[in-house]
């Protein structure tokens, strides 16, 4: 048997999971892709933001965006992709209503970075992060993003109409090798490229408004008795999971994608190779349509683009400057600073929180405030929230630890309180939410009339409620 890992459970299993991503993210320019129109889609009245290049009426002619261009081999060179001195655009051919002009620019055979790697640290077989797993890029490219389907109910019918503002935005696209074994490192290793084209500044990512947009290759192989897991012993199959627009959602349809495959394996069943949903009400997936090979796009270089010619200096130029990234800063903050794992992750979350937590300690030096103080103050406290400058943080860290603190067992009394009167709080700890000691803290605080030692009463916390 093997183990499958997902944050839910551990669930043995004769067949491994076999898992690829695509990750596609809408990158922060100005203008599309191909033209002049604004790029910035979201909320804007339908088909309002739309010209003959993005439309694909006939005779209009594209004219590549350089900063999305810049934006891709930089993102690429993160990733430790090797980047193409020579690259061109492709046409892929496919016909469906969300694209006007039947094809798509993209790239194919020749994309602007390829062969990159991350390292993250997973789950695998069982640990708890405590693994260190890299997982292989096999390219990142650029293309347009389609326009968008809106289904909709209109005098008792059911329609769906097109906006085509979203057309011709600059879509980068990030495809991995199938180095997947667990649907937790999916999430992990997700969930950092969305931190990082953050940190980088070419994409909000977010993506409940659609700028980031995931897609999930799956199948199963049966499992040796040495667990062998090589390329040779893959499957010869694989099943598309689209539409994906939330990490919970990925975990739910990957799981209940293993689960239909797994049934259909054990009854000596033939998986189609196919695209499908996932239905979150039911829990299953459904079929859309029958998986293209690439041969079905018809990919041919695009006529109306010039291939173009990147030298090193310009190479260099496009990928300096990237400034820290999350790796860096938890480099940081775990070695030089002596922070907790926890700590970290909160500071590193977003980068303004970073960069500020940094000033702070710089700060925090010249009065003698320790980075875990400061530390202690952001996480559980807010004060970044409450003082925007970091100057004006530990000036007020500075004032608090002159300040005469309730005593320890005003503290103790407080806690008891606090605890009692927020059940829901206790039990969030209890399943693993260590966020809630912040409220908490602030909970006790109230009932000391902000007179608590933070060090006092989040040790006390801790102390009651891990009995």
């Amino acid at each position: 048997m093997y183990l499958v890992v997902s944050r839910d459970k551990i669930m043995k299993s004769e067949y491994l999971p076999i898992i690829g991503v695509e990750v596609h993210i809408e990158l922060s320019t100005k203008s599309k892709m191909f033209c002049g129109c604004p790029a910035l889609h979201f909320g804007t009245k339908p088909n309002s933001q739309v010209c003959a290049v993005c439309l694909g009426l006939p005779g209009s002619l594209p004219y590549p965006n350089k900063k999305a261009i810049d934006y891709t081999i930089k993102f690429g060179s993160v990733f430790d992709c090797k980047i193409s001195n020579y690259s061109k655009f492709d046409r892929k051919h496919y016909f469906y209503p969300d694209l006007p002009k039947s094809f798509q620019i993209s790239q194919y055979d020749l994309p602007f970075t390829y062969n990159g790697k991350l390292e993250i640290t997973g789950g695998s077989l069982g640990e708890k992060g405590n693994s260190k797993l890299e997982i292989g890029i096999r390219r990142v490219h650029l293309e347009e993003d389609t326009g968008k389907l809106i289904h909709k109910d209109i005098d008792e019918k059911r329609y769906t109409l097109i906006d085509f503002n979203r057309s011709g935005v600059p879509l980068l696209e990030m495809v991995t090798e199938p180095d997947f074994r667990n649907i937790s490192d999916v999430v992990v290793f997700l969930k950092e490229v969305q931190l990082i084209a953050r940190y980088m500044g070419i994409s909000t990512a977010d993506m409940e408004k659609g700028s980031m947009r995931l897609e999930a290759n799956i199948s199963l192989a049966k499992v040796k008795k040495s667990g062998s897991t090589k390329d040779k012993n893959l499957p010869d199959y694989k099943v598309e999971l689209k539409n994906i627009n939330s990490f919970k959602f990925l975990e739910k349809a990957l799981k209940a994608e293993i689960k239909r495959q797994e049934k259909l394996l054990s009854e000596g069943k033939n998986i189609v190779q196919e695209t499908r949903g996932f239905n979150e009400t039911l829990g299953e997936t459904y079929s859309q349509r029958t998986k293209e090979e690439e041969q079905d796009y018809r990919y041919f270089p695009e006529p109306d683009i010039p291939p173009l010619n990147f030298d090193n200096k310009y190479i260099q130029s496009a990928t300096k400057k990237v400034g820290l990234l999350p790796k860096e800063y938890r480099k940081i903050f775990s070695k030089d600073y002596s922070l907790s794992d926890n700590y970290v992750s909160v500071l590193v979350s977003k980068k303004e929180r970073a960069e500020y937590f940094v000033k702070s300690v710089n700060f925090g030096k010249k009065l003698s405030i320790s980075p875990k103080l400061i530390a202690d103050m952001v996480v559980n406290n807010r004060f970044d929230e409450k003082y925007p400058e970091p100057s004006s943080l530990v000036r007020a860290i500075h004032k608090l630890g002159k300040k005469q603190y309730s005593s320890i067992a005003d503290v103790k009394r407080a806690v008891v309180v606090a605890i009692k009167d927020n059940k829901k709080a206790v039990k969030d700890f209890q399943g693993g939410k260590f966020a809630v000691v912040g409220f908490l803290m602030g909970v006790v605080q109230k009932h000391l009339k902000g007179n608590g030692n933070p060090n006092d009463i989040k040790n006390e916390l801790l102390k009651q409620l891990q009995k």
